[in-house]
């Protein structure tokens, strides 16, 4: 990957390229800001609000998921020139680096949301039921949850974060940020006492996914149990029987009343799930991971908190 980025850089440089595919701040007056997935760009353009000072780009517009992603030679150039570049900074995201070492702006802030969280980042957690990847070897690293956008409580901090560092090449508008990041994360802490009253009052506290599972954070944050198909970061598509098997009967035992899936999923896996409990009566509720949402959603109203806020009454149904 590296070659290919560093050789995409050269050709373009040759061909002049830079000036109709990314400038800088010094080159437009503004700042350029690239992000990689929705959650991260919603966040920034709640931060920098009407602010006429910043081109704000969002790299996976297009809908595709995040753990499939590889740039294109435009998403490259935008990456190089850019002032601040904002990634999740999981196994996903290994192309990265490569990216940044070609980079032509040196002043740029890159900003690793994992890193940022530290030890609060969690190990990707393999539950008793989940099918085991193909080919899947042990590794000497830990495998980390990316999905750390489906905590609001973590939405919080890293908008605390990213308002900081924008301030640090835009001090002129650093009291600005600093005042739209406390509007915004007052809207989350808002939220976040929304799921704590909706957790305290269900019925159940267990989730069942016939699907991936990328809401590790959300469960953890509000002390709920779950179990799941597949973990987050899953490429498999097919659940055995005994997957199944387990899965309905876990239904069974726990009078599940709901069956959730995510919403990229057909939810076949959770209707056969559906199929083989014995009531064979439960609501197949839809989760949204945000990891494939489209520019064309956001241009048509889609906000991380309209999100969170259906998740919350996806959650209500699958609890009750």
């Amino acid at each position: 990957m590296k070659k290919i980025i560093a050789l995409v850089l050269s050709v373009l440089m040759v061909c002049g390229v830079f000036a109709g595919c990314g400038s800088t701040a010094a080159d437009n007056g503004k700042l350029n800001i690239v992000t990689t997935i929705f959650p991260i760009y919603d966040w920034v353009r709640e931060i920098v609000g009407d602010n006429d000072n910043v081109n704000l780009t969002m790299l996976l517009d297009s809908g595709v998921d995040l753990h499939s992603f590889q740039p294109t030679a435009d998403d490259i150039v935008n990456i190089s020139t850019c002032d601040m570049f904002i990634y999740v900074g999981g196994e996903s995201d290994e192309w990265v680096e490569d990216a940044l070492k070609e980079a032509t702006n040196k002043n740029m802030i890159a900003i690793n949301l994992l890193d940022v969280l530290g030890d609060s980042v969690k190990e990707e957690e393999v539950k008793e039921g989940m099918e085991a990847e193909e080919g899947e070897e042990s590794e000497d690293e830990p495998e980390y949850d990316e999905h750390i956008w489906l905590s609001v409580k973590n939405a919080k901090v890293l908008c605390e974060y990213i308002a900081e560092q924008l301030g640090k090449i835009d001090s002129a508008d650093k009291n600005t940020f600093k005042s739209n990041t406390a509007a915004y994360t007052a809207q989350l802490d808002a939220l976040d006492k929304d799921y704590q009253a909706a957790v305290k009052q269900a019925a159940v506290k267990t989730l069942l996914f016939g699907d991936r599972f990328p809401f590790r954070y959300l469960v953890d944050d509000y002390g709920l149990d779950y179990y799941a198909a597949f973990v987050g970061c899953s490429a498999e598509s097919e659940a055995s029987f005994e997957t199944i098997v387990f899965l309905a009967n876990k239904v069974d035992e726990l009078h599940l009343k709901a069956i959730c899936k995510i919403e990229s999923s057909d939810g076949k896996i959770a209707q056969t799930i559906k199929d083989n409990t014995k009531e064979k009566n439960q609501e197949i509720v839809t989760f949204d991971s945000m990891q494939s949402t489209t520019g064309n959603q956001v241009k048509g109203g889609t906000t991380y908190l309209s999100v969170m806020k259906n998740n919350l009454e996806s959650l209500k149904n699958a609890l009750q």
